[in-house]
């Protein structure tokens, strides 16, 4: 018995996967000053922690001429730069990449954290029931809402910044044909047309929230109980190829959601004749 405990520490939690599925909600597991914490904000801290060691393993102290470990992040870091650029425009990838790389990093790595040993795999007993002791980050409604409302938070902020109030309102709202070819009637016509798709923007973007944090936690939690539930028909070998699965599907998730924060950004920064334009004459 010690010794299968043993392995489960040591192995991915799709060996020892069962039919019982991931709980829909985290499990609280403890309290710090009042604040309940929680098993997948356990699982955070300790991803958080362990790319913190990583890359100043990786990289240590920054050089001129970089060594392997820099040159490796160096290299990962620019290839997802030159993927977002075209988007949010040479003028905002500079502001930008910092949070669009972090979203990235942060979030390929708690789709992946379902993989890692112990994650799912360590139990602990409560009023007769066997709790997971560590889940997912992202198998968390919680943790992804978060996320989208950092994106949204930032969203907001770019475009104040670097676009200005007066370009928002007309990219929702203003009428974009030209009045000197279709005349005045038309264009008073299409300018109430223009107003009512505004309102229509306004709610799809309220409804980012909704979009972003429920697709990542979808694909997760859905991905998570699938390899429970595989487990159940036939151990070790079904669930380790819908792990190998899991990776692909943790990575394209990981992507779309830095992604859409990247388009949503560019789509009103990453104009001609912008706010950073105007400043520069």
């Amino acid at each position: 018995m010690r010794s299968l405990s043993l392995i489960s520490l040591l192995a991915p939690a799709f060996v020892f996967a069962s039919s019982e599925g991931v709980s829909p909600t985290a499990t609280d597991l403890f309290t710090i000053a009042g604040f309940p914490i929680s098993n997948s904000i356990l699982t955070t801290w300790i991803i958080a922690a362990l790319i913190i060691i990583a890359v100043r393993l990786a990289v240590g102290t920054p050089k001129l001429i970089p060594g392997k470990g820099q040159a490796v992040v160096e290299g990962m870091a620019q290839g997802l730069r030159d993927a977002l650029e075209p988007i949010v425009g040479k003028q905002m990838i500079g502001k930008t990449f910092p949070l669009l790389c972090g979203f990235f990093v942060f979030i390929l790595l708690m789709n992946w954290s379902g993989l890692l040993p112990g994650v799912g795999t360590i139990k602990y007993s409560h009023d007769g029931h066997w709790l997971e002791a560590i889940r997912p980050a992202n198998s968390d409604l919680n943790t992804t809402l978060a996320l989208s409302i950092i994106s949204f938070l930032a969203w907001t902020y770019f475009v104040l910044r670097y676009a200005g109030l007066k370009v928002l309102i007309f990219d929702l709202f203003g009428n974009k044909a030209d009045r000197k070819e279709i005349g005045w009637g038309m264009w008073i016509m299409l300018s109430f047309i223009f107003v009512g798709v505004g309102g229509i923007e306004v709610v799809s973007i309220a409804f980012r929230l909704i979009s972003l944090s429920f697709r990542l936690y979808g694909n997760v939690f859905g991905g998570e109980n699938l390899i429970h539930s595989l487990g159940g028909i036939a151990p070790y070998v079904v669930p380790a190829i819908a792990g190998l699965l899991e990776v692909l599907v943790g990575l394209i998730q990981a992507f779309v959601f830095t992604l859409l924060s990247a388009v949503y950004i560019g789509l009103i920064c990453n104009h001609e004749g912008g706010h950073d334009e105007e400043h520069a004459h």
